[in-house]
């Protein structure tokens, strides 16, 4: 199997922990975009129970913590980002708030009707869009949020060489206007949608994925299958430099209606 056809998940579960575990963010986010969601979301308190499926190491679980009510549960498959997550909380002081667990999107471990918040930065495409918000409507309270980023196509029609990119790793990709219908069906209202801006990607996702990836290609030299996942990730930021203007990730904010 080459580069061109091969996806992250075709790689050994450690060399992605080890490659993403040193950064802040595992995706493209930042804290402002964390907190632009959040000014979105009304009905917290000291009570409300909020999860962060697919948390990673915790970059927006704890801007979630600083500036809003409740208590938190990260949830990650990865055992290694799930070890960083609660030292993070520890070392921030929210660890009686904030607690990560090594769970999986298709089967969380909640009670329906459980839950205030559910929230997933650039993680909902490990089960799919449309398949986690109908899946994961049930564990929120009536009149509870969800809160996901998920990548779009900006336009209809794009260059042959990002389209087939994208069909290769995430086949759901789909324009922002049918993701919000997807939203709608789910039995969600649709309360706010925006585009996160470029330096969510270029600053805050690919300069320190470059240091990352010195670090990685320095621990594991000579290393085909190292060599071949650091490339793969090269590739993402030559792509998005070039088609940045086809796509990008955009941020569903959505209220469950019954």
């Amino acid at each position: 199997m080459s580069n061109e056809n091969k996806t992250i998940h075709d790689f050994e579960l450690n060399l992605i922990c080890d490659f993403f575990s040193t950064m802040k963010r595992q995706g493209p986010g930042s804290p402002e975009v964390t907190l632009k969601a959040l000014s979105f979301i009304d009905n917290l308190t000291d009570k409300s129970l909020i999860a962060d499926l697919g948390c990673g190491t915790g970059g927006q679980t704890m801007v979630l913590a600083e500036h809003a009510p409740g208590k938190i549960t990260g949830l990650d498959f990865l055992s290694g980002f799930v070890d960083i997550f609660n030292r993070n909380a520890r070392q921030a002081a929210l660890q009686d708030r904030v607690k990560g667990i090594v769970g999986s999107m298709d089967n969380l471990p909640f009670q329906e009707g459980e839950l205030d918040l559910i929230w997933s930065e650039g993680a909902i495409y490990n089960i799919g869009f449309e398949r986690g918000l109908n899946e994961w409507r049930k564990y929120l309270k009536p009149g509870g949020y969800i809160a996901v980023s998920e990548c779009s196509w900006f336009t209809d029609e794009r260059p042959a060489e990002i389209n087939d990119y994208w069909m290769d790793a995430y086949p759901e990709i789909d324009t922002i206007p049918n993701q919000v219908a997807k939203v709608h069906g789910a039995g969600y209202l649709p309360v706010a949608t925006f585009v996160l801006p470029e330096n969510c990607w270029t600053e805050h996702y690919f300069i320190p994925k470059r240091t990352a990836q010195e670090v990685f290609l320095s621990k594991y030299a000579g290393n085909k299958i190292a060599e071949e996942f650091s490339a793969l990730q090269a590739d993402e930021e030559e792509l998005y430099g070039k088609y940045r203007r086809f796509y990008g990730y955009t941020f569903f904010i959505a209220k469950r209606v019954d």
